[in-house]
């Protein structure tokens, strides 16, 4: 620590000039109502996760998302039959476990908690059990180009990443 003033192995610190708070307050007069720099929305606050449908392939994208402090994922994937698949990164059976989460292998995917694997083919169409959560179309919006996943959507389930441990 430097005392002001003070001498210090070979540096003396010199003590600052402070003005006299009458001077200060004629100098800075604020004739106006200071205004703050528009900041713009976040577009995960605005519209949850948004997919490009042309960037998906066979191999899985993985969309990261945080909810109100909560790390999640949205698996995006094109299956067999050329429909993009969506679902939340999670297994719905090993959620809590904190490892119930899904990474590819080949056509795949293996739930890291269990070793559960599932189709590409599955992902958005089989509901319950040890699977990614699907993220059924009533649940997104989806247009020519693009999926959008609301973050309302995003918000109700953020429990199911609660416990992730990656």
């Amino acid at each position: 620590m430097i005392a002001v003033g003070c001498k210090t192995n070979e540096a003396k610190v010199q003590p600052s000039v402070v003005e006299k708070p009458d001077e200060i307050a004629k100098e800075t007069e604020i004739t106006e109502e200071p205004q703050l720099p528009k900041q713009e929305p976040n577009p995960s606050e605005i519209a949850g996760v948004t997919i490009t449908k042309s960037d998906i392939t066979e191999k899985a994208a993985f969309f990261p998302f945080e909810a109100e402090g909560t790390y999640m994922e949205v698996i995006a994937i094109r299956a067999s039959d050329g429909t993009v698949r969506t679902a939340l990164n999670t297994c719905q059976v090993c959620t809590g476990s904190g490892r119930g989460y899904y990474v590819q292998e080949g056509d795949v995917l293996i739930c890291q908690n269990c070793g559960n694997r599932f189709t590409v083919d599955q992902v958005e169409v089989v509901k319950g059990g040890c699977n990614p959560v699907p993220i059924f179309d009533e649940d997104k919006t989806e247009d020519e180009e693009t999926i959008t996943i609301s973050d309302e959507y995003l918000l109700r389930n953020k429990a199911l990443f609660n416990n992730w441990k990656l």
